[in-house]
C-alpha cells in the first residue's frame, strides 16, 4: 500500500525540512548555496582557531601553574633535604656519644677486672691466714685437750686428798 503525495504535500515538506536543515534549503540555487555554505565554513573555522586559540593560552597558564607548584616542590624538597642532613649530623653526633660511652665503659671494666684481681689476692689472703689461724687452734686444741686431761687429773686428785682428808679428820674425830 503506497501513499500517493500530491504536488503540495511535497511543498509542504520540502519547505519543513528547509527550515530544518539549512543546507538543504541552498541546494537548488547552485552558487549562492556554495558561498552561503562557504562562509559559514570559515565563520566555523574562525571560531574553531578562536577556541583553540583560548585553550592554548589556559594549557599555557596550566603549564606554568604547573612549574610553580613544581618549583614550590623543589623548595620543599631542599628543606626536606637539609632537615634530613640535620638528622644526620644528630646521629653522627650521637654515634660519637656512643663510641666516648663504649670507651668509659671498656675503662670501667678493667677497673672492674682490677678490682676482681685485688678481691681475688684478698681472698687467697684471707684464706691463707685462716689457714694459719686454723693450724694455731688445732694446736691450741691439742694443747688443750693435753691441758684439760692433766686439769681432770689434777681435779681427780685433789677431790681424792681432800675426800682422803675429810675421811681421815671424821674418822680420827670419832
Amino acid at each position: 500500500m503506497a501513499l500517493k503525495l500530491t504536488k503540495d504535500d511535497l511543498k509542504q515538506i520540502g519547505e519543513y525540512l528547509e527550515e530544518k536543515y539549512p543546507l538543504i534549503k541552498g541546494s537548488g540555487r547552485g552558487k549562492t548555496y556554495s558561498r552561503d555554505f562557504e562562509i559559514d565554513i570559515r565563520e566555523r573555522i574562525v571560531r574553531v582557531e578562536e577556541e583553540l586559540k583560548n585553550q592554548r593560552e589556559i594549557l599555557n597558564l596550566m603549564l606554568a601553574q604547573m612549574d610553580k607548584r613544581f618549583e614550590m616542590s623543589e623548595k620543599r624538597f631542599e628543606q626536606v633535604d637539609k632537615r634530613f642532613e640535620q638528622v644526620d649530623k644528630r646521629f653522627e653526633q650521637m654515634d660519637k656519644r656512643f663510641e666516648q660511652m663504649d670507651k668509659r665503659f671498656e675503662q670501667v671494666d678493667k677497673r672492674f677486672e682490677q678490682v676482681d684481681k685485688r678481691f681475688e689476692e684478698l681472698r687467697e689472703d684471707m684464706n691463707s691466714r685462716f689457714a694459719i689461724v686454723d693450724r694455731r687452734f688445732e694446736e691450741l686444741r691439742g694443747d688443750m685437750n693435753r691441758g684439760f686431761k692433766m686439769m681432770m687429773w689434777f681435779t681427780g686428785l685433789g677431790f681424792t686428798f681432800v675426800t682422803t682428808f675429810i675421811t681421815g679428820v671424821f674418822i680420827y674425830l670419832k
